[in-house]
């Protein structure tokens, strides 16, 4: 009854994890880099006397648009490309994890498991807040063999890996195909100009309405969707980074490692300006992690009453 007592309060313990489920937040560098390069362009025009409603053309926008969507369908099984369409939300919302909280959360874990044993992680492993985390957990407390846990989880990080490097070279394919499809929009422009080549001012007119379709192919992929796909890459590699450090972690934990040495390995993974701030906490674990042997005697006689 001591122990069931006991649980909830180190659950409780455990919420390091808190601020990473906080939630998604706006990725400004996104933001602010399609304002400052739609801004740039359309300012640099108008200092040049030229005006916005001159480069809003429907007609470009569809042929330019209509025939990269087309062509991307075409070259990209339906599933990837509906995850790709999913994938958009993050190059606009970070939900980066924050490693700082991801560490205090398996040190946690670490101290509990060196005191009572890693069977005492079970209840954890349920409630884990990360998926990947559960999952390394769960396997860790059924007394799978730590080579088998490492080559389950790796496999699943590969796997997940290669998804969202599909996902992202949808847009990369897509960054390909727009300004060609744009060359096409104007040439076909310019198919219409020369029927009126009896009217000069008409010429003159249509050749600049032609090369509209051309800006809308160059700009979409160099503006929109390859830096879309390298955000899309970039997220990943963050996600695979986390992954890593959860999978060390549980690693160490059933290695039994004392836990100021699991924080040691797993720091490794914080920025180079991150590992400082730590160190209160660090300081909290040594003192646990120097407990337990008293801990462990004083918990073996309340266990057996």
């Amino acid at each position: 009854m001591a122990e069931q007592a006991e649980q909830p309060k180190k659950a409780e313990k455990g919420k390091p994890a808190a601020p990473r489920a906080g939630g998604s937040k706006l990725d400004l560098a996104t933001v602010g880099g399609l304002v400052l390069a739609v801004g740039g362009i359309i300012t640099g025009m108008t200092l040049e006397g030229g005006s916005i409603r001159e480069i809003l053309q429907p007609t470009a926008a569809l042929i330019v648009f209509g025939g990269t969507i087309g062509a991307v369908m075409i070259t990209t099984p339906l599933g990837v490309l509906a995850g790709a369409l999913r994938a958009v939300v993050s190059v606009f919302l970070e939900k980066r994890q924050a490693p700082e909280a991801v560490i205090e959360e398996i040190i946690g874990y670490a101290t509990k498991a060196r005191k009572n044993g890693i069977v005492s992680l079970e209840q954890d492993a349920e409630t884990a807040p990360d998926r990947f985390l559960r999952k390394a957990l769960n396997l860790a407390v059924d007394g799978t063999d730590l080579q088998e846990i490492q080559k389950m989880m790796e496999l699943e990080m590969a796997v997940e890996e290669r998804r969202a490097d599909m996902e992202a070279k949808v847009f990369e394919a897509a960054g390909g195909y727009s300004p060609t499809i744009g060359i096409i929009g104007a040439v076909l422009g310019l198919i219409q100009v020369m029927k009126n080549l009896a009217n000069i001012d008409e010429v003159g007119r249509g050749i600049a309405v032609a090369f509209v379709a051309t800006i809308y192919g160059v700009a979409s992929a160099n503006i929109v969707f390859l830096p879309a796909g390298t955000k899309i890459k970039a997220r990943t590699q963050a996600a695979m980074q986390i992954k890593e450090l959860m999978l060390e972690g549980v690693a160490g934990i059933v290695e039994g490692l004392n836990p100021k040495l699991i924080r040691t390995k797993l720091e490794a993974y914080m920025e180079p300006g991150q590992a400082k701030t730590a160190k209160p906490g660090k300081e909290k674990v040594g003192a646990a992690a120097s407990a337990p042997p008293a801990a462990a005697a004083g918990a073996a006689p309340a266990g057996s009453q």
